[in-house]
């Protein structure tokens, strides 16, 4: 049993064994976070999974057209923004274009400011598609999430905001050549009062 009065889980079981072996050199309390972001993360991405298949979609197919609901330009983008935006090479992108356009969910237009150019929009199907999938995965997700009060959601989300801009602060720069794995100072550690 752990020391919240939870069950333990297997990232406990797994902590258990790496003190068993006597692995100094890795800290329970990080290995923990680290296991458990990564565990929550797989298990989403299947969820997410789950609910793509549910409309014949891919999580490939499902980036582009993400980057399409979500940009600035009315549902519209050139391959070469979507390719460069999702880190794919051209032939993938036109590959996943392909099979996005077979389905209707997207069109291919000449660009009206460049004719040698073309644009890539969602159809009223793809922004359907993409509507419905997303609230049916928001509300799969809220349920996963119920098993926290909404106190918890924003504590949580607040040391994982904290997380993550610690890492991009902490990030290699491209011209740097070297990072120091030194832990902070223990002067900016947070306050105990917040948990």
């Amino acid at each position: 049993m752990s020391d919240q009065g939870l069950e333990d889980d297997h990232v406990d079981r797994l902590l258990a064994k790496i003190a068993e072996a006597g692995v100094a050199e890795i800290d329970p309390d990080v290995e923990g976070i680290v296991d458990r972001i990564g565990s929550v993360h797989r298990r989403m991405k299947k969820a997410q999974e789950v609910t793509l298949r549910e409309y014949g979609l891919t999580p490939a197919e499902w980036g582009v057209m993400t980057k399409l609901r979500l940009g600035s330009d009315h549902c519209k983008s050139s391959p070469g923004e979507l390719a460069s935006d999702l880190e794919l090479s051209s032939g993938a992108m036109t590959s996943r274009l392909d099979r996005l356009e077979q389905a209707g969910l997207v069109r291919r237009l000449p660009d009206s400011a460049d004719r040698r150019s073309i644009v890539v929009e969602l159809t009223e199907k793809g922004r359907e598609a993409w509507d419905t999938a997303a609230s049916i995965q928001g509300r799969r997700e809220a349920f996963i999430a119920s098993v926290l009060t909404k106190d918890e959601q924003r504590q949580l989300n607040t040391l994982l905001r904290k997380l993550l801009l610690g890492f991009a602060a902490t990030a290699p720069k491209a011209s740097s050549k070297s990072v120091s794995s030194k832990p902070a100072s223990s002067e900016s550690e947070p306050s105990k009062s917040a948990a």
